[in-house]
């Protein structure tokens, strides 16, 4: 039976031996008979690793177009989308793009999308869009605190008035470890000033991810303003420059909170916060922050499984397709000439490598179903892979795997680095697909970078679903990444379409053969999200 079956994939070259062996019974030739029998045995057996190898390279992924994958790169990174930033023209442009290519490779819309019965390939991602820092003042005794260069307003409306300042420490309540730093103290329509942080950590994550926080207790209370001194290990002018700009949040409901100012004072400025902590009353006068309401999309499609015992389960493929913008927005230098920053390889790159994957899997699906996310907001902090994660379209305890692709450029064309390879459960895999188009792996680079947790999958891996990130090969941080990384240099024309072509097939692979899976990949023991993945599995 097995040689059967290889002699019946050998193709034309077994058609006409057959011819000639008819001929040789025919005419009742033994010495040819036994020539023609002896060359199909041996024909048969050389040709084992050579159908092999032929029946991986039939599947869609290898067969893939240059022409393809460049086209994608040369729409999705063209000037005309101007940077594709969260929320505007040429943002929701790719979207669209995105979203036909869908349509148009058979990919249908994720089924449970609620959004317009089901037809769409867009989820709706609601953003807050606040105005630059204006002008303002807070003067605290004879300190005179400038808007934009001694604080920034973080939030809230015009303001001016002279008013009692309350201190509260760090300004939290929690029921739990018996703290409340708001105990015996009269906020209701005075100035609260808080320190930055927790007292057990003063890490930026912390103070960014407390500072919301903070304004909330303190509105709930009756404050009227909050001023938090702002003491992170980073930079007061890398502050400025990166929060005191136009800037986008995810929205919580249909419409915007009501909110009150909330002032961040470098606090590592002695005399300001000695002034501050001194004084009982303040003056603070702000013109305030406008908001408004944007919408902008992650762009979801599906790829039924083949398998009706796991069909139910899927893995989930993301890249963000968004970028930083034009001019000012992208907060590096640029010409009259060349102001777009086009995000080449940040990351069109990865959602080629998408569409890349839509096109073959949804020619030849796995067993396991593939959801498909093309993210937005992830420069403005991972923000269209965290709603989609509080919002997911499937459940997320039948996700086995995200693969997500990201990057800021590559500086090796002979391998793809991955995030979290050894970490995740599926390393044979990924090498396995890698190697098919010539590619070497290389895991992790830069470790003291925190890489994995610095683009969407980390937002996947809080949840508990193996996820590490395929990136563009490089082993480290040097001036060939960064020569391009968020400048306006980061072109179509400077992409090495040769590695984009191997890199997409690669990613495409490694989907297959992780969805083909008899067992789903798990987190290494001792994982930091290990007890996450049990969870969210009931294991």
């Amino acid at each position: 039976m097995h040689i059967n079956l290889l002699c019946e994939g050998g193709g034309g070259d077994f058609e006409w031996i057959l011819i000639i062996l008819k001929i040789g019974t025919k005419h009742k030739i033994p010495s040819m008979r036994k020539f023609i029998i002896g060359a199909l045995f041996l024909g048969c057996v050389a040709v084992t690793p050579t159908y092999s190898q032929k029946k991986t390279n039939s599947l869609p992924e290898f067969q893939i177009k240059k022409a393809d994958t460049e086209a994608h790169m040369r729409f999705l990174a063209a000037d005309e989308l101007l940077g594709r930033r969260t929320g505007e023209q040429g943002n929701l442009v790719a979207a669209r793009y995105i979203a036909e290519q869908f349509r148009k490779l058979g990919v249908v819309p994720v089924p449970g999308n609620a959004e317009t019965n089901n037809a769409t390939y867009f989820q709706r991602v609601p953003f807050e869009k606040m105005s630059s820092n204006g002008v303002g003042v807070i003067t605290a005794d004879a300190e005179i605190m400038k808007s934009g260069e001694d604080w920034i307003l973080m939030s809230g409306g015009p303001l001016e008035v002279t008013t009692p300042i309350v201190y509260a420490s760090f300004g939290l309540e929690d029921a739990a470890k018996n703290l409340d730093d708001y105990k015996g103290l009269d906020v209701k329509g005075k100035v609260v000033l808080v320190e930055s942080g927790t007292t057990e950590t003063q890490t930026p994550r912390e103070i960014i991810n407390t500072s919301n926080e903070k304004r909330k207790i303190a509105m709930d209370k009756g404050a009227i303003a909050v001023i938090e001194l702002f003491n992170a290990p980073i930079p007061w002018n890398i502050v400025v420059k990166n929060f005191a700009t136009e800037k986008l949040s995810l929205l919580e409901g249909d419409s915007a909170a009501k909110t009150i100012p909330h002032a961040w004072v470098n606090g590592k400025e002695a005399k300001y916060a000695r002034a501050l902590r001194a004084v009982k009353e303040v003056e603070f006068k702000t013109e305030g922050r406008k908001s408004q309401i944007v919408r902008s999309y992650n762009v979801a499609g599906y790829i039924p499984g083949t398998d009706p015992k796991l069909k139910e389960e899927y893995v989930l493929l993301s890249a963000h397709y968004d970028h930083i913008g034009i001019g000012k927005q992208g907060g590096q230098p640029y010409t009259p000439e060349d102001s777009i920053f086009n995000g080449a390889r940040d990351n069109a790159f990865g959602t080629v490598a998408l569409l890349t994957a839509a096109e073959a899997l949804a020619k030849n699906p796995p067993k396991r179903s593939v959801v498909i996310v093309a993210l937005t907001g992830e420069e403005i902090g991972l923000l269209g892979s965290k709603y989609y994660a509080a919002h997911p379209l499937l459940p997320l305890n039948k996700c086995i795997f995200n693969i997500n692709s990201d990057g800021a450029g590559y500086n090796d064309t002979t391998i793809v680095s991955v995030m979290g390879l050894d970490r995740t459960g599926a390393r044979a895999e990924i090498e396995t697909a890698c190697k098919a188009f010539g590619l070497g792996i290389f895991a992790d680079p830069s470790p003291e970078q925190g890489l994995f947790d610095r683009s969407d999958n980390v937002n996947f891996a809080k949840e508990g679903i193996p996820a590490p990130t395929f990136t563009p090969g490089f082993k480290d941080f040097n001036a060939d990444i960064m020569k391009n990384y968020h400048q306006v240099s980061d072109n179509p024309e400077t992409i090495d379409f040769n590695y984009l072509l191997k890199f997409s097939q690669a990613y495409t692979y490694a989907t297959r053969l992780i969805a083909d899976r008899k067992v789903a990949p798990q987190w290494s023991a001792g994982d930091k999200y290990e007890a996450a993945g049990k969870k969210l599995y009931g294991k």
